[in-house]
C-alpha cells in the first residue's frame, strides 16, 4: 500500500511550495509543485531522414541506463515502495513514474496517478529533438525501441485519463498522435479506438473522411468497430438540422448500406449490442437463424475478441431512441436479403472463417491497455499467464536492444506474487465483478495456410496492415 504522506515526504506529491515554470510545453503544464527539473539523460537522437519523414529514437546516457537497471530491479521486488524510493532521487524517471501511476490507479488515487502522467509526458518533451514535431504528422518513432515505448504509453495513459475527465476532443488529438508515430503498424492498435474517440467527440466527418481516405490499403471495414462506427457516424450527421436536405438524406442513405453490410459481416454484434442497450428484439429477429445464437459461438475466436472489445467501450453510443429505431429499420432489411438468398450472406461467411484466424500481438497489447473486462475476459491463455508489466506491456518479439542490462544476481522467486498490473489482468480475466457477463470462447486456433488481408501480420503481427503494393498514407487532419 501507497501512502500518500510517504509519497509526499519523497517529493512526488504536491506540497504547497512556490515555484514558477515560466515555460509552458505543449503535451503539459509543468506545476509549480513538482520537484526542480533537471536533465535526467535522456535525449532524442535523428536516426534517418527520407520520403518526407523523420525518423527519431530517444536515447538513454550512462546515468539514465543505472537508473534503469535499478528501475527493474525494484519492479523485480514486487513492491512499490521501491520505486517511490528510486524516484526520490531521480523524480523524472519515465517508466517509473508510469508504473507508479498505475499504482496508484489500481488504489483509486486518479488525481496522483494523472500527475506522475504528466511528469512522465514533461521528462520526455524536454528531451525532444530540434526538429521532431509533434503536429507535422511526419515524424517517427519505432516501437520495437524499448526507449521509444515509454512515449506511447505515457500519451495512451494521458489520452485515457482525458477521455474519464469527459474531455473526448483532447483525447482525439492524442489518439491521433499516437497513430502518427507509427501509422503503419500501428503498435498501440489505435484503429481499434479512434473510431469511439471521433464519435463522442462528435468528430463525424473526420471518422468518415478516414474511412474513405485508408480503407483501400488498410481494409478498415474488416474492423468490426470500423464497421459500425462508420454508418453510425453518417446517421448521426444526418441527424444534424444545420446541413442541408440533400446532404442530410444522402448521409442517412449511405448510413443504412453501411450499416447492412456491416451487419451481414458481423451477425454476433446484434443481438450482444442490444442486450447491452437492454432492448428486448422482437420475435422476428430474435427467432431467426442468421441472429441467432450461431452467429455469436460461430464467430472465430480472434472475431470475438474484437466484438467484445468494441461492445464493451461503445455501447452506449447507440443508446439512443432515433438510433435504435434506424437500426431495427436496417436489420429488418437484412433479414429481408437473407431469406432472399443474397448471394451476399455465403460471401460473408466464407470470408469471416478465412479471416480473424489469430488476433496479432498489437490488438493483444491493446485490450490489455484498454482495461475493459469483456476483451480482457476473450483474451488467449497464451498472454493471460505471461507477466504483463504497466511500463511495457507485450513487448515486441522483434525489439531492437541498444544496451542490456548487466547479469542481475540469482533471486530465490517469491510465491504467490506476480506484477501489479499482471494480477490486475488476471482480476479482470477471471470476472471481477461484471467480467464474466460477456465471455470470448476458447483458445486461438494456430493460423491457417491462407492470410487474408485483415489477418496480414507485419514484424510483429500487426492488423490490418496494407493490401500488396498499398501505401499507407497520413491519416486526415
Amino acid at each position: 500500500m501507497i501512502r500518500r504522506q510517504e509519497v509526499s515526504m519523497l517529493g512526488l506529491w504536491p506540497r504547497q511550495r512556490q515555484r514558477v515554470y515560466p515555460k509552458s510545453s505543449w503535451l503539459t503544464t509543468p506545476k509549480s509543485t513538482w520537484p526542480r527539473y533537471s536533465k535526467p539523460g535522456l535525449s532524442m537522437r535523428l536516426l534517418e531522414s527520407k520520403k518526407g519523414r523523420s525518423c527519431f529514437a530517444f536515447e538513454h546516457n550512462e546515468e539514465y541506463q543505472q537508473t534503469q537497471h535499478k528501475f527493474l530491479a525494484a519492479v523485480e521486488s514486487m513492491e512499490p515502495n521501491n520505486i517511490v524510493v528510486l524516484l526520490q532521487t531521480s523524480p523524472y524517471h519515465v517508466d517509473s513514474l508510469l508504473q507508479l501511476s498505475d499504482a496508484c490507479r489500481f488504489q483509486e488515487d486518479q488525481e496522483m496517478a494523472r500527475d506522475l502522467v504528466e511528469r512522465a509526458l514533461h521528462s520526455m518533451e524536454c528531451a525532444f529533438h530540434p526538429l521532431f514535431s509533434l503536429t507535422s504528422g511526419t515524424c517517427r518513432l519505432d516501437y520495437r525501441r524499448p526507449e521509444n515505448r515509454s512515449f506511447y504509453l505515457a500519451l495512451y495513459k494521458q489520452m485515457t485519463f482525458l477521455e474519464k475527465r469527459g474531455c473526448p476532443r483532447t483525447a482525439l488529438e492524442y489518439c491521433k498522435l499516437i497513430l502518427s508515430l507509427e501509422p503503419d503498424e500501428d503498435p498501440l492498435c489505435m484503429l481499434l479506438l479512434v473510431d469511439h474517440l471521433a464519435l463522442r467527440a462528435r468528430s463525424y466527418e473526420y471518422l468518415i473522411r478516414l474511412f474513405q481516405e485508408w480503407e483501400a490499403h488498410r481494409n478498415l471495414s474488416q474492423l468490426p468497430n470500423f464497421a459500425f462506427s462508420v454508418p453510425l457516424a453518417y446517421f448521426l450527421l444526418s441527424q444534424q438540422a444545420e446541413l442541408p436536405e440533400q446532404e442530410l438524406s444522402s448521409a442517412r442513405e449511405q448510413a443504412s448500406v453501411l450499416v447492412q453490410q456491416a451487419l451481414l459481416m458481423f451477425p454476433g454484434v446484434l443481438m450482444p449490442l442490444l442486450e447491452y442497450c437492454s432492448v428486448r428484439p422482437d420475435a422476428a429477429v430474435a427467432s431467426h437463424r442468421f441472429f441467432g445464437p450461431d452467429a455469436e459461438i460461430s464467430q472465430p475466436p480472434a472475431l470475438s475478441q474484437l466484438v467484445s472489445l468494441y461492445l464493451g467501450r461503445s455501447h452506449f453510443l447507440w443508446k439512443e431512441p432515433a438510433t435504435m429505431s434506424w437500426l431495427e429499420e436496417n436489420v429488418r432489411k437484412v433479414l429481408q436479403a437473407v431469406d432472399a438468398g443474397d448471394p451476399a450472406v455465403e460471401a460473408c461467411e466464407s470470408r469471416r472463417k478465412v479471416l480473424y484466424q489469430r488476433a496479432p500481438r498489437n490488438i493483444h497489447r491493446h485490450v490489455v491497455l484498454s482495461e475493459i473486462k469483456e476483451a480482457v475476459a476473450a483474451l488467449p491463455p497464451d498472454v493471460t499467464t505471461q507477466s504483463v508489466l504497466g511500463f511495457d506491456p507485450l513487448p515486441p518479439l522483434d525489439t531492437i536492444y541498444s544496451y542490456v542490462r548487466p547479469e542481475a544476481q540469482p533471486r530465490q522467486p517469491r510465491k504467490h506474487h506476480r506484477p501489479l498490473l499482471s494480477l490486475a489482468v488476471a482480476k479482470l480475466h477471471h470476472g471481477g465483478g461484471e467480467a464474466g457477463r460477456r465471455r470470448g470462447r476458447g483458445s486461438e486456433p494456430r493460423p491457417g495456410p491462407q492470410q487474408a488481408d485483415a489477418g496480414r501480420a507485419g514484424h510483429d503481427g500487426q492488423f490490418p496492415l496494407p493490401r500488396p503494393g498499398g501505401a499507407a498514407g497520413g491519416q486526415p487532419r
